[in-house]
């Protein structure tokens, strides 16, 4: 019998990290995960799959942990995809985002190269290093210019990624996904996204308890009213189960390489509330409104990706489209927000 492929995956209690899990046990792969401890050593979004998977507990900021992990492990594929990951949570501490999401995949790379030099890595890139762009939709040769502490972050690791590809002496295979923003019901509830379905979950179900926290640690429904940001916020919005597929695919080939990982499709926020809201019969100019509060400082955008590489090379494209996506985050959150 062939021995099973073996993947690592830090990050692996996060939206990406659960559904990436899930795929790969289905491809046959034995899954370990790389898990911060916590005083509950809750697994997140992959507490179901508890008991089919390896947990390793460690820290991007403690390489000897990450060191231990795939020691023990020997992966043949690691999946980097840990992160303090909130651009907005990222202007109040730019060295804790820089120490995670930065320096962080670079521990996670040069433990890999002395334990698993012949290990095939993805790194977590972000369309949100390409700030505001000059061009749209973006492609892998569009100018980065990060406008946020966790774009730029992101972009430290990606070209530290793209050197340790290029190394004459000792290259690592280390693939970027450049995706651009993907939802599902598992995102986190301070995402914009998130937030607006789980509030119209919670305003159609007339719930009055129970209301999930935004990030000033206020219920995100206050007297029937979503407060949000900047609602023309422009968005390539895609599916994440539809993206972590992308991911692997990634490592399947015979060199590493930048992708983007996106629906070519632009919407703004606005037209996400009008859609999350008209699914259960309301208007969304009745309940949400704008504070400025939850404007980020400099603003990121517009965001649209153009896939045609993924698609050409591995022959990936998005399955899911925007008005599917949408439906199921809302009947997802009606039903837990009941």
């Amino acid at each position: 019998m062939a021995k099973k492929k073996r993947a690592l995956i830090t990050g692996i209690t996060g939206q990406d990290g659960s559904y990436l899990t899930e795929f790969l046990l289905d491809k046959g792969y034995e899954v370990a995960g790389l898990v911060r401890r916590t005083i509950t050593n809750d697994l997140g979004n992959s507490k179901h799959l508890k008991d089919e998977i390896l947990v390793y507990y460690g820290d991007l900021q403690a390489p000897e942990s990450i060191a231990l992990a795939i020691y023990d492990f020997k992966p043949d594929e690691i999946y980097n995809l840990a992160a303090q990951s909130s651009p907005m949570a990222s202007f109040k501490d730019k060295l804790g985002t820089m120490a995670i999401t930065g320096t962080g995949a670079v521990h996670v790379f040069d433990r890999a190269k002395d334990i698993v030099p012949n290990a095939k890595i993805y790194q977590a890139s972000t369309s949100e290093m390409f700030g505001a762009p000059p061009c749209v939709p973006q492609n892998e040769e569009t100018p980065l210019s990060p406008a946020n502490p966790y774009a730029a972050a992101k972009l430290y690791a990606h070209q530290m990624a793209k050197i340790s590809r290029v190394d004459k002496n000792d290259p690592q295979f280390i693939a970027c996904g450049i995706l651009f923003n993907h939802e599902s019901p598992r995102r986190g509830i301070n995402f914009v996204t998130r937030k607006i379905t789980a509030a119209v979950a919670c305003i159609k179900n007339g719930k009055t308890e129970g209301i999930p926290l935004n990030e000033w640690g206020e219920p995100i429904v206050q007297n029937g009213k979503l407060k949000l940001g900047y609602l023309g916020s422009k968005r390539d919005w895609g599916y994440s189960p539809d993206y972590v597929q992308a991911m692997w695919l990634m490592l399947q080939q015979d060199k590493p390489d930048d992708f983007i990982v996106a629906t070519g499709e632009v919407h703004t926020v606005e037209d996400f509330c009008r859609e999350a809201f008209a699914e259960v019969g309301l208007d969304y100019k009745d309940y949400v409104v704008t504070d400025p509060s939850f404007i980020p400082p400099v603003e990121t955008g517009p965001l649209c990706g153009d896939y045609s590489k993924a698609k050409k090379v591995l022959g990936w494209k998005p399955k899911t489209t925007f008005t599917e996506l949408v439906k199921i985050m809302v009947h997802s959150d009606l039903a837990k927000f009941s």
